[in-house]
């Protein structure tokens, strides 16, 4: 009959007690513990029952190290209060949660240098998988130490995936879940063509990020589509805030240049747009229309209700995860990037209520 282990009797329980115990083999108990093998309901049943009996407690650093032990997905993101890859960190932790692994949440502040920094310390930690979230920086020296610590990740047996931003050049081996985001754009600019207006203020984010750079070339497709002539001058690369989305429309409401619609590069953005509108005495969609990007909770929120450009991210965070299941479960196999590690999820316009055909000036509209 087995017996819960006293404090005293020379610590707690290990894994050989518990294979005694149970009758069966380490490799066993190790098995049923990791749920990485299929194994008989008979033999979980009393492994289990051994570990409820002597209170074991399983060594996850020491499993770790064994190259068992419970998978842990680190995911790093900008800003943990920002709604849109908030989104996409969900759909991991819930699909890890599904597969009884763990996750890890650390936050870069968008920051380059801390994002390779916690990148490099989740290597060391021995972590399953790395997940990125959110745009790129688009410069040489940060693509080449983000490709060696692809290397190195999967060098140690762990894996880098990018999620919302494009894969890194040449043969690195890491995944990429990436969604349409410049036809996205192409659509939403499109939609606000087809409405009749000519004069749109671009806010698509920082000019340095890759997220800011594929809506922005969206858009200019869309122009060149529509064969309307694209003016630099109505674009203003603005962090994916409320504050700068504000700022933004209230300079160019006093300061020109004139403009009937705001295609910004988050429904944040947006929001702010809206209020500086509002607080310019003009209303959405009657004097401007106010378009936004990514379609969280808060663009149905808004009043008016804010037409938008759907992401799944959630889908996207919960895609993610299945790649690293499917690599190790595949046993451990390693894919070359370019083949099958790029996967692309669709996007889509939802039409609300902030867009309608810009009025007729009148002689008196500030825009005009």
């Amino acid at each position: 009959m087995s017996q819960r282990k006293a404090p005293g009797d020379a610590g707690r329980a290990t894994i050989r007690d518990v294979a005694q115990q149970a009758g069966v083999s380490v490799a066993s108990v190790s098995r049923v513990l990791s749920g990485n093998y299929p194994v008989s309901e008979e033999l979980r049943r009393r492994v289990m029952k051994v570990v409820r009996d002597t209170d074991y407690v399983t060594n996850a650093h020491a499993r770790s190290l064994a190259g068992g032990g419970t998978p842990t997905v680190a995911i790093l993101i900008n800003n943990i209060t920002g709604a849109a890859f908030a989104h996409v960190a969900k759909g991991v932790e819930g699909a890890a949660t599904l597969r009884g692994w763990l996750s890890l949440v650390g936050t870069t502040g968008d920051d380059p240098e801390r994002e390779l920094a916690l990148v490099n310390l989740m290597r060391q930690q021995g972590v399953a998988a790395v997940v990125l979230l959110g745009g790129a920086y688009d410069y040489d020296e940060y693509q080449l130490r983000m490709a060696r610590f692809a290397r190195s990740l999967d060098a140690a047996g762990s894996h880098l995936v990018l999620v919302g931003r494009p894969p890194l050049e040449g043969d690195v081996p890491a995944t990429t879940v990436d969604y349409d985001n410049e036809g996205g754009a192409y659509a939403m600019a499109s939609h606000l063509l087809s409405a009749g207006h000519r004069k749109v203020l671009v806010l698509p984010g920082h000019h340095e990020l890759t997220t800011a750079q594929g809506r922005l070339k969206g858009a200019q497709r869309a122009f060149e589509a529509y064969g309307v002539p694209f003016d630099p001058d109505m674009v203003r690369h603005v962090e994916y805030d409320y504050e700068h989305g504000y700022e933004a429309v209230r300079d160019c409401l006093r300061d020109g240049p004139a403009f009937t619609a705001v295609l910004a590069g988050t429904d944040v953005v947006a929001a702010g747009a809206m209020q500086a509108v509002r607080a310019a005495g003009l209303r959405v969609p009657e004097d401007v229309s106010i378009v936004g990007y990514d379609d969280i909770p808060l663009a149905s929120q808004l009043t008016p209700q804010l037409t938008t450009v759907h992401v799944p991210y959630e889908e996207m965070g919960r895609v993610a995860l299945r790649a690293i299941a499917d690599r190790r479960e595949g046993g451990g196999s390693r894919r070359k990037a370019g083949d099958g590690d790029h996967l692309v999820l669709g996007t889509h316009v939802v039409v609300r209520n902030s867009v309608q055909p810009p009025a007729r000036n009148s002689g008196t509209d500030p825009r005009a």
